[in-house]
């Protein structure tokens, strides 16, 4: 088993500080939705048992790019988690996780509406087995509704609820983020969920299922796009790197082929930005003292704070506006986080040590909590690395786990 190494004192903690130790989890999903959801709760303490199939595990294992045949990403979604290999087609494989759901206080899955229904897993079998479960179902499209049998993924979701049709320049084909952006909003949401419903369990003594759709997750954050369209029948556009309604706030091209992003919106920013400018005839013009103003001239205003980055390098804007108070940033690449002292120093890059003895550097953890943080305890798991001790911990003994091994069940 290989370890962690902090940078700081942010990066690692003992297990007895974690909020969530005790708390049981059965993970039965794959590649993102699902597993981000049980990460994020494994690294809070929780004990996560993966169960994913025998031999080939779960597909994100081989995913992007691979060390020693196991994708790096994978060490992060499956940090803090323990692996059982199982056959969920197969029954034995099913009553296991009918014995692993008797002690859990979450279940999580993110197959397809139907899949668990019909391996006898669905939420009728399993509350009734332990009434006190959370069940978090992520789904595409959710667990009803004329679109709950269709095949979703996050991106397909985040061109359904409104956000590809923003992410792009006027005129050209829409984007996708770059990051499965749709996957990790539901997953979000869905531990939302989850710690809602533990708080509610503790008054009722009852579980529930938690119905989370891709779609809705990212709708979820869609901010005025719906009211803006009732009230005023208006189709929000695609704006480039610009925020439509917010001004100034927008990516301008410095003299090194660089580029800022600045945030000049607020009223007081906005005269300190001008000032630093040099263009206080646009900071004390009484026209653009608020939003709805600069809103009317923002081509103006945008062309007046290009002309001034277009002199500077992208360093220079930044002392600049620094000292200014005017908020601002360049483009960071993936090089620059690694480099960068406040992701350092914020303990969000931290060093694993992996079983061949290399050092791979991952996320750090967040949220941030004072008094019982996260941590890191444990690498991701090889599969089936837990196995025979989690269906030890259930009762079956040595012979018949063998027995499901000879069978194929489980590995």
């Amino acid at each position: 088993m290989g370890t962690i190494s902090a940078m700081n004192s942010h990066a690692s903690h003992s297990p007895a500080q974690t909020p969530l130790q005790g708390l049981r989890v059965v993970e039965l999903g794959q590649l993102i939705a699902g597993p981000f959801a049980a990460k994020t709760l494994a690294d809070f303490g929780a004990d996560v048992v993966k169960v994913e199939t025998p031999k080939t595990g779960d597909p994100l294992r081989k995913w992007r790019l691979l060390k020693d045949g196991t994708s790096v990403w994978w060490q992060v979604q499956s940090r803090n988690k323990r692996s059982v290999a199982l056959d969920l087609k197969e029954k034995e494989a099913q009553d296991i996780v009918r014995q692993l759901v008797k002690d859990a206080d979450v279940l999580i899955e993110n197959f397809r509406p139907g899949a668990m229904e019909g391996w006898g897993l669905g939420p009728e079998d399993l509350l009734a087995i332990n009434p006190r479960l959370i069940m978090l179902r992520i789904s595409g499209y959710g667990q009803t509704g004329p679109y709950r049998d269709k095949p979703g993924f996050g991106v397909v979701a985040e061109a359904m609820s409104g956000l590809r049709h923003l992410t792009a320049e006027p005129g050209r084909v829409p984007v996708r983020v770059g990051v499965s952006i749709g996957d990790t909003l539901a997953s979000l949401h869905g531990v939302i969920g989850i710690l809602m419903a533990l708080h509610e369990r503790e008054t009722s003594g009852q579980g529930q299922v938690i119905d989370v759709a891709l779609y809705e997750a990212v709708f979820n954050c869609m901010e005025s796009l719906l009211p803006e369209y009732s009230a005023f029948g208006v189709v929000r556009e695609a704006a480039g790197s610009a925020l439509p309604g917010i001004a100034p706030s927008n990516a301008y091209r410095c003299g090194d082929d660089g580029y800022v992003l600045i945030a000049g919106n607020g009223d007081s920013i906005f005269k300190r930005l001008m000032h630093t400018m040099g263009r206080d005839d646009l900071g004390n013009d009484p026209a653009l003292s608020d939003n709805a103003g600069r809103v009317k001239r923002v081509a103006e205003i945008d062309a007046a704070i290009g002309v001034w980055t277009a002199q500077l390098t992208v360093a220079q804007v930044l002392d600049a506006l620094d000292q200014a108070a005017v908020p601002a940033g360049r483009i960071y690449t993936v090089a620059d986080i690694a480099a960068d002292p406040h992701y350092q120093a914020r303990g969000m890059i931290q060093q694993v040590q992996m079983d061949d003895g290399t050092s791979l550097a991952v996320p750090g953890i967040i949220p941030k909590l004072s008094r019982t943080p996260g941590s890191h305890r444990r690498n991701a798991p090889t599969i089936g690395q837990d196995t025979d001790a989690v269906l030890q911990d259930i009762g079956l003994t040595a012979a018949q786990i063998q027995a499901l091994k000879d069978k194929g069940i489980v590995a």
